[in-house]
């Protein structure tokens, strides 16, 4: 069974659950956390992430022992999946070590299971690398596995000697998948091409391949990151069907309208408008800032749904409309850098996190400009009454905005309801010129948020943490 609802550590929730010692979630709330999503909220899957954060490794261990009774009922790694997110080495020289270490704990974790299930049963079998490039960076994880981790047990320990697993014991899995979570534009376009040519040496029952939302439209802008991925994902079904190989979608889909509007009331719109999606993250917000019997109801909707097939196929359309778009967001962005940055520093932590280089930095067109994460980028938008789903909309003909409508118009509308128009008051010019194209949009402000946002605006050089907060309380949702 491919897990349809994936929970995530990403750190968009305003309120503190329940079971954490601090608003800051860490270490051995997370593995509390695990737990909860599996006995109570009904996740199929827990993205363990290793990237960017210090991370138990002895989560496995800890969930057995400590919860016994419910994993006895449900198989880690049959009936619920752990999936750890590892940092790519191409990107992250400071954490790239880190993967090493996260491969070799993986047959530890089998031999925990082993003891606790008596019998061969793997607790973790799939990783998740990240801002993938290129077929080179999956295979280097497989191998380095395969090869190296697992390789190794039947080398002897000097000449004579016994080999490493008559001493240690035998490694399994013998063999891992490897998850590209795929991140930057050219390479979302071109999905296909680096699973076809990373399984070109490989027998696979299925693959799994991650696409962002967050740091797409983060770098990109809403529309452009959503037609990017309805072209990325018809390309997969295209794959799917020359290989004969089943290949399962996963989107990481956020609250926040321009990262994914996915929330426990907008579950069945979004179910419909990404049919061919497998699977779908269930992001902290989602998880913590509705009651609970409200998100067990909404991750049930999704778990008992079934993935479908979408007939999308008018990719020169839409890849004109991302390079207008795209363009035009990034020059707004630009022009709001030192704005974003100074409010975005008021986001309340909610899981530590190191420095996330991100995407955005590299960008020659951005002059060298760095933008915080999409969660602190979209709460500082969001807390001046300046949702960023309108950003890079104004450049578009009626026609080109018809088209955007059909795939982002509830997107652009949910987002609009957190619009204030006194925004323009703190906007350089170039940016509210570009706000005229609100007037196409059908859409109710909400009023309680809009006094909120006034009081930020008009707070500017004494802003708290304490408004940002009270703005996202109305939302439901930081960024």
């Amino acid at each position: 069974m491919i897990p349809r609802t994936m929970s995530t550590q990403h750190p968009d929730n305003v309120i503190t659950p329940f079971f954490a010692e601090s608003p800051v979630v860490k270490g051995e709330d997370e593995v509390k956390e695990a737990f909860y999503v599996f006995s109570h909220l009904g996740c199929h899957e827990q993205m363990w992430d290793y990237e960017g954060k210090e991370v138990d490794n002895f989560v496995v261990k800890k969930l057995l022992s400590r919860y016994e009774h419910f994993f006895r009922e449900v198989v880690l790694g049959k009936d619920v999946r752990l999936t750890l997110r590892v940092p790519n080495p191409s990107w992250e020289k400071a954490e790239a070590k880190i993967l090493l270490e996260t491969l070799e704990s993986i047959p530890r974790s089998f031999d925990a299971s082993k003891i606790f299930y008596g019998e061969d049963i793997a607790p973790i079998f799939e990783v998740i690398l990240p801002m993938v490039t290129s077929h080179i960076e999956l295979n280097r994880v497989f191998y380095y596995y395969k090869n190296f981790v697992v390789g190794k047990q039947n080398k002897s320990f000097f000449y004579g000697d016994i080999t490493i697993a008559e001493w240690i014991g035998e490694f399994k899995p013998h063999e891992i998948s490897v998850i590209p979570l795929i991140e930057d534009l050219p390479y979302i376009l071109n999905c296909d091409e680096i699973i076809e040519k990373y399984l070109t040496d490989k027998i696979v029952e299925y693959q799994r391949v991650f696409l962002a939302k967050s740091d797409l439209a983060l770098n990109y802008g809403a529309v452009a990151s959503t037609l990017a991925l309805k072209i990325a994902l018809a390309k997969l079904e295209e794959l799917e069907e020359r290989l004969s190989t089943p290949i399962y979608p996963i989107v990481g889909f956020g609250s926040a309208p321009f990262r994914g509007n996915l929330r426990p009331d907008t579950v069945d719109y979004v179910l419909k408008q990404w049919r061919n999606v497998q699977t779908f993250t269930i992001q902290s917000a989602f998880k913590y800032d509705y009651p609970e019997r409200t998100v067990t109801n909404a991750i049930d909707r999704i778990n008992t749904s079934k993935r479908g097939k979408e007939d999308f196929t008018e990719f020169d359309k839409a890849l004109e409309i991302i390079e207008k778009s795209a363009k035009e967001y990034r020059e707004c962005v630009t022009a709001l850098v030192s704005l974003i940055n100074r409010i975005a520093r008021y986001t309340p932590k909610r899981r530590e996190r190191k420095l996330h280089i991100g995407l955005f930095g590299y960008s020659r067109s951005l002059n060298g400009h760095t933008l915080p994460r999409a969660i602190p980028f979209c709460c500082a938008l969001y807390s001046i009454g300046l949702p960023p789903e309108i950003l890079g909309l104004s450049c578009l003909s009626e026609k080109e905005l018809e088209f955007v409508y059909e795939f982002c118009g509830k997107d652009i509308e949910d987002g609009l309801r957190f619009y204030n128009p006194n925004v323009v008051k703190i906007l350089p010019n170039e940016v509210v010129k570009k706000l005229e194209v609100v007037k196409k949009f059908d859409f109710e402000i909400d009023e309680t948020h809009r006094e909120v946002t006034d009081d930020i605006i008009r707070s500017l050089d004494r802003l708290d943490e304490e408004k940002i907060v009270r703005a996202g309380y109305i939302r439901r949702f930081l960024g």
